[in-house]
């Protein structure tokens, strides 16, 4: 789930984060920021720069808000928010990342986590899907 103030921000919206499906335009009477949701809305349709995306650690390490995305040490996105997950029993994060890395699976993603660079797995999201 996206969190005010790491995945959305004044400057993120949720059409930035992805989630461009749960503002309803269509709906009746005015709404504060409508306007300004509405040319959201255009610019992610016409091609967004940067994409919200999974990461899943090769290994141990967590990274926090803030830290790099790196791709053949060249930064390429950054850490909104991290956690180690229970459920997966690996390290996990999201990140906006250049739209050229956002596809699941793309290979040689890193994390800087404190100058050293740990290879992640770029996943879909979300990370869990419960099995009915």
């Amino acid at each position: 789930m996206p969190l005010y103030g790491h995945e959305l921000t004044p400057a993120l919206t949720p059409f930035d984060a992805g989630f461009g499906r749960v503002v309803k335009f269509e709906k009746e009477g005015d709404f504060v920021g409508r306007e300004a949701l509405r040319k959201a809305a255009e610019r992610a349709e016409a091609a967004p720069p940067r994409k919200l995306v999974g990461l899943v650690a090769a290994g141990r390490r967590v990274p926090r808000a803030g830290f790099s995305v790196v791709v053949d040490g060249k930064a390429v996105g950054e850490v909104t928010s991290g956690a180690p997950s229970p459920t997966l029993g690996k390290p996990i994060a999201m990140a906006y990342v250049d739209a050229a890395y956002a596809a699941p699976g793309t290979e040689g993603v890193a994390v800087d986590i404190r100058g050293t660079h740990e290879p992640y797995e770029v996943v879909a999201l979300p990370f869990y899907k419960r099995e009915k």
